[in-house]
């Protein structure tokens, strides 16, 4: 207790060595001259958001060529200045900040434009990581070495995310996040949203936003915060697109290919996405389990475990949708999206079975082919609607989705004596099919009450069916072959049924340059049941529950002086048990391992707090304390039977196992060290703290956990450009799991080819091939240790081509439509 008060206090020392501020508006000015240093009348100069790209305001050149905006908001803006005969030109990136008055920007000139010149394509560079004071932005493009990669390793990279061995999801060192795609949940388990994320390539993203304090508009669910992760839809007017093209050879070849399509005028916006993958990887599982008498003073007997499975993937991804502008104060649209994935494994696994001196007495084979495919498909219907000039507005989203899925399984079991002679043989045969129906709708109402004040409010309900069967039959031998029998003791159908019913209320105040608050309230109704049907050896048995929990969330700045911002937030968050944890069926993954749901599991409650400061825009450091209660956590249990060695078995449960304390510290920092090169350096200390009981045993383990990342960007003259990065993790603790530290580190380089319009790629992941996952755990009368190795280190070349002509943006200057509609949220 007392190295965890050391540790708090000299991260408060730390923390507190800066101060912070917040942004208040400003006005930008400047000129525009053409080739020949003539000033340049009527030319369009429209202000862009770094962060999307989207425009906030929009003005004409006078006849000397100048132009003043003002009533500018705090951020970050780049100006794009087109005029009739000229080519579009953008400027540097500047900062409107606390105490900016006035930013008076250098001469910009226009060139003219050539006859032969058929299209201009013009791409914004943007920062690899934005930090905000609520959030931090990841732009997936800006990152070379994302290239040929999936959703999940993007992730992986990405300032305070962490992936781990089993493609759980943790932020800044905390479990329990929740993943939105384009801002709606995808109500999947941690393992069905890992293979989800795995079939969604890097070229169809364009930002991931990570929020660790989200405020009430957002779902409670997430205990650690909010990943969104958000894809491309091109705003710019007309049509435009681009294709994609890639390869990679880890042990396995991989294969990937997209094309992304966009068109935009003054009435609609249409857009669409398809992508495909296929993918040969490998999974090594090597595990060494020792047995002990009750005492745990005499071992009783060991295995030897080694598995080794080759996986085939076939992914299919699409998005289509149209953005409609009734008005310049009404929007419609929809959204239609759908995948299939496909993944195909073939196992071998060898168990040798040992006495106490490790000498071994016989050895199990199991061999094994898994035939799985998932299917989504999901529409959305949205509304936005525009008041008045204000900022009044009301959005509306039904979110209809639904996933099945099919999983094929054979497993031949083979027992041999030390000589080698079959003892026994069984076969097993499995049909595991599940289908998810989602129905949601919500609402979301904003009214400023003045310039300083603005007040939120908003609900949602929704309904999720999920219904998991489990068919399982054993077979023998026989003169014609293998005969199978339906196994009872496997066999099970499981239906569950969920209603969360939401309502928010969320209030703003600016109260003068220096400080702001923002509280809200978010209030959840759960409600569900789950039946588990029986069979003739077994009866029926259900389960239901309902319960009514209240979420706070208050968030204060400060600003001191220019360069500093100063941010307190708080907030409650909640997890829910998935789907299938509640299935209270024991199922087969392997001879000596099975896992089990339990139907009594209760969500976790999590309490958040933090502060951080923001110094000049690039450097963010920040101090988190957070406790939770009823921690669910993954359980390993021992099973005994009667047979001897051979009904060994460990039993992989969740469960509740009591409170969990967390306090850490991070540092971000995003360097612009020279004009061609750049860094990306973060840096997280955490310390947890479990303490609770499993089955009758004490669980009381602590640890604390470093973790780094550094991203270099490195832009070079003709178009080259290189990355070097990789992250490396402490020795760490996953509930009972004892994790060694492991890390990565990736190179590419790149070049702009075909007058910039196309971009070729090279890298290397996992260059020195050491993200490997070692550990060790302990439960009841068993200790255990593994080694994972898998397909990680991967040799990709990837083409992306953009194409595609811009509309004249002259004409932007007649609709005060134009912010609003940039502002669309539909598909984004």
């Amino acid at each position: 207790m007392r190295k965890l008060h050391v540790q708090i206090l000299t991260i408060a020392l730390i923390f507190t060595t800066t101060s912070i501020a917040i942004a208040q508006t400003g006005k930008v000015s400047g000129k525009v001259l053409d080739n020949k240093q003539a000033p340049l009348a009527a030319a369009t100069v429209a202000i862009l958001k770094q962060s999307d790209s989207s425009s906030i305001a929009m003005k004409a050149t006078d006849r000397s060529g100048r132009f003043l905006v003002g009533g500018l908001p705090a951020g970050r803006f780049f100006l794009q200045v087109s005029a009739t005969g000229h080519q579009t030109t953008y400027s540097k990136i500047f900062d409107i900040s606390s105490g900016t008055t006035d930013i008076e920007l250098p001469v910009i000139t226009l060139t003219a434009e050539s006859k032969e010149l058929g299209s201009v394509t013009v791409v914004a560079t943007r920062p690899a990581v934005e930090q905000k004071i609520d959030r931090t932005v990841v732009n997936v493009d800006a990152t070379i070495s994302n290239i040929g990669t999936n959703a999940l390793d993007v992730l992986e990279k990405s300032p305070g995310v962490q992936v781990d061995k089993d493609g759980n999801i943790s932020l800044k060192g905390k479990q329990g996040v929740m993943v939105l795609i384009d801002g709606r949940p995808s109500y999947l388990s941690a393992a069905d949203l890992a293979n989800m994320l795995r079939g969604m390539q890097s070229s169809q993203l364009d930002q991931i936003e990570i929020m660790t304090n989200p405020p009430a508009k957002y779902d409670a669910s997430g205990n650690s915060g909010i990943i969104n992760i958000k894809t491309k839809k091109n705003k710019a007017r007309g049509f435009n697109g681009s294709v994609n093209l890639g390869a990679g050879q880890g042990k396995y070849f991989k294969t990937w290919e997209s094309i992304s399509l966009n068109y935009r005028d003054a009435k609609f916006n249409l857009f669409a996405n398809y992508g495909f993958d296929r993918s040969n990887n490998f999974q090594q599982l090597d595990i060494h389990r020792d047995y002990w008498n009750k005492e745990h003073s005499e071992m009783t007997g060991m295995i030897d475990q080694l598995s080794y499975n080759r996986r085939k993937f076939i992914n299919h991804n699409l998005k289509l949708g149209m953005d409609i502008f009734l008005s310049k104060s009404t929007t419609v649209g929809f959204v239609l999206s759908g995948f299939t994935n496909q993944r195909n494994a073939i196992g071998e696994n060898t168990s040798w079975l040992k006495n106490a001196a490790g000498v071994p007495d016989s050895s199990v084979d199991a061999d094994s082919d898994t035939k799985e495919q998932w299917k989504n498909g999901s529409v959305n219907l949205n509304l936005r609607h525009q008041f008045d000039t204000s900022g009044r507005e009301l959005t509306v989203d039904l979110d209809y989705i639904t996933y099945r899925a099919s999983n094929d399984q054979d497993f031949i079991n083979t027992s041999r004596n030390t000589t080698g002679e079959l003892m026994n043989q069984d076969f097993l045969k499995g049909d595991l099919p599940a289908e998810i129906t989602i129905r949601t709708a919500k609402f979301d109402y904003t009214h400023p009450l003045n310039k300083n004040t603005r007040f939120e409010a908003g609900a949602k309900t929704g309904y999720v069916t999920n219904d998991s069967k489990a068919n399982y039959f054993n077979g023998s031998q026989n003169g014609h072959g293998v005969a199978y029998i339906i196994d009872y003791d496997k066999t099970n159908f499981f239906d569950y049924k969920e209603n969360i019913n939401a309502a928010y209320i969320n209030l703003n105040h600016k109260f003068n340059d220096k400080w702001g608050v923002q509280a809200g309230l978010r209030y959840e109704n759960t409600n569900y049941k789950g039946f588990q049907y029986g069979n003739p050896t077994k009866p029926d048995s259900s389960f239901t529950n309902s319960y009514n929990s209240l979420f706070p969330t208050f968030y204060l700045s400060y600003a001191p002086v220019k360069k500093h911002q100063f941010g307190l937030s708080f907030g409650r968050r909640i997890e829910r048990p998935a789907y299938q944890d509640m299935n209270p069926f024991m199922f087969f993954i392997d001879k000596f391992t099975y896992g089990r749901g339990n139907p009594f599991l209760r969500p976790q409650y999590a309490s958040n707090f933090e502060l951080n400061h923001i110094w000049n825009g690039m450097l963010t450091t920040s101090f988190q304390y957070s406790e939770t209660r009823d921690v669910m956590n993954e359980l390993f249990q021992q099973a005994r039977g009667g047979n001897g060695k051979d009904s060994l078995a460990t039993i992989v449960t969740r469960g509740n196992i009591g409170k969990k304390r967390f306090v850490g510290g991070s540092m971000n920092l995003q360097w612009q060290v020279t004009k061609w090169y750049s860094t990306n350096v973060y840096v997280n200390y955490g310390y947890n703290e479990y303490k609770g009981w499993n089955g009758g045993s004490e669980i009381n383990i602590s640890r604390a956990n470093l973790f780094a990342k550094i991203n270099n960007q490195f832009r070079f003259e003709k178009g080259w450009s290189a990355e070097i990065s990789g992250w490396w993790s402490s020795r760490q603790v996953e509930g009972q799991i004892m994790l060694e530290p492991m890390g990565r580190v990736d190179m590419a380089v790149g070049k702009q080819v075909l007058k910039s319009k196309g971009t070729i790629k090279l890298s290397v992941r996992d260059l020195f091939f050491t993200q490997v996952v070692n550990g060790k755990m302990s439960f009841n009368d068993t200790d255990a240790t593994f080694r994972n190795t898998r397909d990680n280190r991967v040799v990709s070349i990837n083409f992306n081509y953009r194409f595609g002509k811009q509309m004249n943006n002259n004409n932007q200057r007649k609709r005060s439509s134009s912010e609003e509609q940039n502002r669309v949220r539909a598909g984004e």
